[in-house]
């Protein structure tokens, strides 16, 4: 009675949360998905890489106009590439035919980056450690994919091909995957969902066991590395490439962050009665998918968490309010941003919690009273900009109402950078001088007779790469500024305009 009680007060009060809550730093993301061709590019975009540009351009110049500050933009989703590589071939679901060219070659993360970075919105890339095939057979596969190269590092598990977690050939291949990435590209973080070992898989029918297990014991009886249990064996190898991950990224570009976005659950407390969540689900990450999370946060392994929490609020077995505060409670201070399932509200099959508008806003609502959340990655971004329940509005007009900065990564240390210097006013138009190693420019308007103050996202007129930049009725405003931000998303002390005469 009391839960309801309190559900039924956050239902009324939701719509005054946003108003009152607007920070300044917050993460606003969307998983772009290039699987299966869900987000990008279209069906009939493959093989054409003018179209696909303009469709990016598309949701790129939506997700600015709602106010987003990232995108988690899949590259690698079976040991492909969405990008070019000397490692790995282009994607099927890029041009239609896995190692071919489009009939304009171009590199679409590079596009990606530019005109992402050119909007101010921050590109984490995101790959699938492990998964070599999906919907293909290996038959698929270009000559040059790695599985052809080494198909003894593979395993037939269900009707997908994996990487065998258990060599060191697997990490040092994902290893040289991921070097090469942020050797060569601008981005600002690499992106793990939550696939690493795979979801179990169920077995046939008068079957001894429910589940076919994954096929690695020979591997385990090989090299061991002093383990006697199967299942710790497998977490250690996930744990290993974590660990070794978040060395080599930082040994090349410090601020560049390694983010996980795992299933919703860790353990259901039934599992582990001291540190478990009060949920019944079915998969755990621990157990079924041998991610230890809790462990990569407490070590610093991973620079933030992402959890899917793709159920709605008061769901038995999976309550969304009950993880929300289960995993503020468990990120070890680390960044935690949450991952809600936007497609469901296209889901005509949904429950009935997703049919009435609109479950995303009260997990934002709800989002809003736990401090230790910062920030929402949306999955996924086709279904989402097509304004399902009215979503779009909401954010428009209430949940991203103003200008949000990506939050400050707390496992990764950093400086400010230096100011802009001498700005000016011309008409409507500002002019500074560029500030060393900034990123983007933030320009704050203070309007007369207000209070300056550089927390309150409202007096944010903009951002922008240029050292200029467009504002109108310059002349209602006590004072204007500009400061810089840097790659590690630090702002500078402010370059300030102030009582000049327009």
């Amino acid at each position: 009675m009391k839960k309801t009680i309190i559900t039924i007060i956050l239902a009324l009060l939701m719509p005054l949360f946003p108003a009152l809550c607007q920070v300044k730093r917050q993460m606003r993301g969307a998983w772009i998905a290039t699987v299966a061709n869900i987000d990008w590019p279209s069906q009939t975009a493959v093989g054409h890489s003018q179209q696909q540009k303009e469709e990016m351009i598309t949701i790129l110049n939506e997700l600015e106009r709602l106010k987003f500050n990232m995108i988690v933009f899949q590259i690698r989703p079976t040991a492909d590439a969405f990008y070019y590589s000397e490692l790995e071939p282009l994607s099927y679901w890029l041009t239609g035919k896995q190692g071919a060219n489009n009939d304009e070659p171009y590199d679409p993360l590079s596009f990606v980056i530019e005109e992402a970075h050119k909007r101010c919105i921050d590109v984490h890339v995101w790959l699938n450690p492990y998964r070599a095939t999906h919907t293909f057979t290996t038959q698929d596969l270009d000559s040059l994919h790695i599985y052809n190269q080494h198909p003894e590092w593979f395993f037939q598990y269900g009707d997908k091909y994996y990487f065998n977690p258990g060599l060191d050939e697997t990490r040092q291949w994902l290893t040289d995957v991921v070097a090469d990435i942020v050797n060569r590209y601008d981005i600002d973080a690499i992106h793990f969902d939550d696939y690493f070992y795979p979801y179990k898989v169920r077995a046939p029918k008068g079957s001894e066991s429910l589940w076919i297990d994954f096929p690695d014991k020979e591997t385990f009886e090989k090299y061991p590395r002093g383990y006697s249990n199967i299942d710790e064996w497998r977490r250690n190898n996930v744990n290993l490439i974590i660990e070794e991950l978040q060395q080599t990224i930082k040994q090349i570009k410090p601020w560049v962050e390694f983010g996980i976005s795992p299933f919703g659950v860790w353990r259901n407390q039934s599992s582990d009665p001291l540190r478990g969540s009060k949920t019944q689900a079915g998969v755990q990450n621990y157990d079924d998918l041998y991610a230890d999370i809790l462990l990569w946060l407490e070590k610093g392994w991973i620079d933030y968490v992402a959890p899917q929490l793709y159920w709605e609020i008061g769901k038995r077995v999976a309550d969304y309010e009950i993880l929300a505060h289960w995993w503020a409670e468990n990120s070890y201070g680390k960044n935690l941003y949450v991952g809600h399932f936007v497609s469901q509200l296209t889901n005509k099959k949904a429950p009935a919690a997703w049919q009435a508008p609109n479950e995303i806003c009260r997990q934002l609502a709800l989002n809003e009273s736990i401090e230790q959340i910062d920030g929402s990655i949306m999955y996924s971004t086709a279904p989402m900009l097509t304004n399902p329940q009215g979503m779009l509005d909401s954010l428009a007009n209430n949940y991203f109402l103003y200008h949000a900065l990506p939050p400050i990564n707390r496992n990764i240390s950093a400086g400010m950078p230096m100011p802009p210097q001498s700005i000016t006013i011309n008409q409507h138009t500002l002019n500074w001088q560029a500030a060393q190693d900034a990123q983007y420019y933030v320009i704050y308007a203070f309007p007369l007779g207000e209070e300056i103050n550089f927390d309150n996202p409202k007096y944010i007129a903009g951002k922008t790469t240029q050292t200029t930049f467009t504002l109108d009725e310059p002349d209602r405003y006590e004072a204007i500024c500009v400061t810089a931000i840097n790659k590690y998303k630090h702002e500078s002390l402010p370059c300030i305009l102030r009582n000049y005469i327009y």
